[in-house]
C-alpha cells in the first residue's frame, strides 16, 4: 500500500491582488439620438450667433426694451388710425393733356345786356381783304360805348360770317370786305335795345327793344340778341350771331323774308326765326355746305 502522500500547503500570496474593472456601460438608442440632437442644437447656435442674418424675419427676437426709470413718462407711441379711415391716396403727376381747339373770340359783356348805352359808336380799326364774286360791298363794324362788347372781336367774328362758304358769296354775285378807311356802303352796329329803338323807330320800324332792323346804310344789331340768342333757337350763341348778320345783310342784297319750306327742314336765313319754326329746324346759313341753296316760301 503506497504511502499517503503529505498534504500540501497553501500559497503565501506575495504580489496585490487584481483590480476588477467596472464594466463598460453601453449607449442605448434613446441615449445616443438625444446626445446627437444635443450636437446639432449646440451647432446651429453658435451659427446663427456667428450669421444673425440667417435668421428669417418672423424669427428674430426684437431687442429687449429698456423699462423707463419710474415716473418719467413714456415714450410716445402712434396709434393705429380706427378701422374704416380712408387713406390718402399716394400723389401722383397728372398726365399732360393735349390742348384742345382755340374758341372762337368772344365778344365781353356775354353774361348780360345793358338796356342802353351812351349813344356813341367805336369804330373797328381792324380791316381785311374781299372776299366772294361780283359787287364787293365795303362795310365797317361799330359798337356803342357802354355795352360792354369790344368792337375789334365783335368785327373779327362778323367778317369770319360774311367770308364762310355758306354764307352769301356762295351765290357767286355778291362780295364783302372789312374796312376801317375810305368809302363804305354800310356799317354793322351793336348796340343797346334803346339806340336800336331810337335808330329803327326814326324809320318807321317797331324793334320793341327785341330785334334788330336794316335801315338806310346801317345794320342794327340788338345786344340782347348778340350776347343772349334766341329762345326760338337751339343752338350754339356763335351761330345764332352768324342768323342775325346773315339775315340783316340778306336784306342789304335784295332778299326778303321766307318761311319754312316743310316740317323737319332747315329753317331759311331769311325766315324770322324768333317769332318761331313752324316745324323748321334752326339754322343759320343761306346755303348749306354741299352749296344748296336753304330757303323757302316767300312771305308777302
Amino acid at each position: 500500500m503506497p504511502a499517503p502522500r503529505p498534504a500540501r500547503r497553501p500559497r503565501t500570496a506575495t504580489a496585490s491582488p487584481r483590480r476588477r474593472r467596472p464594466p463598460r456601460r453601453r449607449l442605448g438608442p434613446g441615449m445616443l439620438t438625444a446626445l446627437v440632437t444635443a450636437v446639432v442644437i449646440l451647432g446651429g447656435t453658435l451659427f446663427v450667433l456667428n450669421h444673425p442674418d440667417a435668421l428669417p424675419d418672423a424669427g428674430r427676437t426684437a431687442p429687449a426694451r429698456i423699462a423707463p426709470p419710474e415716473g418719467a413718462p413714456a415714450p410716445a407711441t402712434a396709434a393705429p388710425p380706427p378701422s374704416g379711415t380712408p387713406t390718402a391716396p399716394a400723389a401722383t403727376t397728372p398726365a399732360p393733356t393735349s390742348p384742345g381747339p382755340s374758341p372762337t373770340p368772344q365778344p365781353s359783356g356775354s353774361e348780360g345786356a345793358p338796356a342802353q348805352g351812351t349813344g356813341t359808336f367805336t369804330l373797328a380799326r381792324g380791316s381785311a381783304d374781299p372776299v366772294g364774286h361780283g359787287r364787293i360791298r365795303r362795310y365797317r363794324v361799330e359798337v356803342e360805348n357802354g355795352i360792354g362788347i369790344d368792337a375789334a372781336a365783335s368785327a373779327t367774328q362778323i367778317q369770319g360770317i360774311l367770308a364762310d362758304r355758306r354764307g352769301w358769296t356762295n351765290d357767286r354775285r355778291n362780295g364783302f370786305q372789312l374796312v376801317a378807311d375810305g368809302d363804305y356802303d354800310f356799317t354793322v352796329k351793336i348796340a343797346s335795345p334803346a339806340t336800336v329803338d331810337r335808330i329803327c323807330g326814326a324809320a318807321g320800324l317797331d324793334t320793341r327793344g327785341e330785334v334788330n332792323c336794316n335801315v338806310g346804310d346801317q345794320v342794327l344789331v340788338n345786344v340782347k340778341r348778340w350776347t343772349t340768342g334766341s329762345p326760338q333757337f337751339d343752338g350754339p350763341i356763335d351761330e345764332y350771331r352768324a342768323l342775325v348778320v346773315n339775315h340783316e345783310v340778306g336784306h342789304r342784297i335784295g332778299h326778303g323774308h321766307e318761311s319754312c319750306p316743310g316740317p323737319g327742314k332747315p329753317a331759311p336765313a331769311m325766315m324770322q326765326q324768333i317769332y318761331g319754326l313752324k316745324g323748321c329746324k334752326p339754322n343759320a346759313w343761306p346755303y348749306g355746305t354741299d352749296g344748296h341753296y336753304l330757303g323757302g316760301p316767300s312771305v308777302p
